[in-house]
């Protein structure tokens, strides 16, 4: 969580790196499965009911339907993460089972948080869920090379059409914000700087430790990651 990243594109861009990594290439092979392509999400910043956190101390008790990393990381700061399926999110914020719901733009929208949330938080930026597209290996394998250059050459004009198709989303969202009064409220930086320090390394401490004692190179692929998207922000 909090890595950091601002954008779609740079989402995307990273993620596909990332799926090169030998250590990624290695963990799909134990299902004979490779990654095709990236299908990024934009970070889940919070939309809720009640009186929004502005601060860390105001994330205290504050529940919250988030889940993986971001959960975690929420938990951190005293927050109370509950995981309810996204299908039940509308319900849970509307009776009060949680203050805030953890979604991207178009989730929020499919799932209609936004049609009882007050506010949402612009670039509280806690994190994505990654869900590429996978593909069997030995089904990779079979193509003749006109059948696997046909595929993989569509791959950047694919991923060029999801960036335009949720940059429309991204319209729909802001019309939305106005159309149901949100409070938009843009976290000071300090406050952001503050939330990662006290969420963020922990959880990454936490998962540094349990993935290195599984033999997976966790530190390398941190350290890579962050390099990929120092230079993407170039």
């Amino acid at each position: 969580p909090f890595l950091g990243v601002d954008t779609l594109r740079q989402e995307g861009a990273l993620d596909m790196a990332v799926y090169q990594h030998p250590a990624a290439v290695k963990d799909l092979a134990r299902w004979n499965a490779e990654i095709l392509m990236a299908s990024p999400l934009p970070q889940y910043n919070l939309a809720g009911v009640g009186t929004p956190p502005r601060t860390v101390a105001d994330f205290a008790g504050h529940r919250v339907r988030a889940t993986g990393g971001i959960g975690q990381a929420m938990a951190k700061i005293g927050a109370v993460p509950t995981s309810v399926t996204s299908a039940e999110a509308y319900t849970a914020l509307e009776t009060g089972v949680v203050d805030s719901v953890a979604f991207a733009p178009h989730a929020h929208l499919s799932f209609r948080t936004i049609d009882i949330a007050k506010w949402w938080h612009k670039n509280l930026n806690p994190g994505s869920v990654n869900c590429p597209v996978v593909v069997n290996s030995d089904a990779m394998a079979s193509l003749s090379a006109e059948e696997r250059a046909a595929l993989t050459s569509s791959i950047d004009a694919s991923m060029e059409r999801y960036y335009e198709a949720y940059q429309e989303t991204y319209v729909k969202w802001d019309k939305a914000l106005v159309e149901h009064n949100i409070e938009v409220i843009t976290l000071d930086d300090a406050v952001v700087a503050e939330i990662q320090a006290a969420a963020a390394k922990p959880v990454l401490n936490d998962w540094l430790a349990a993935e290195t004692a599984k033999g997976v190179p966790a530190q390398e692929l941190y350290d890579f990651t962050m390099a990929t998207l120092a230079a993407l922000k170039k």
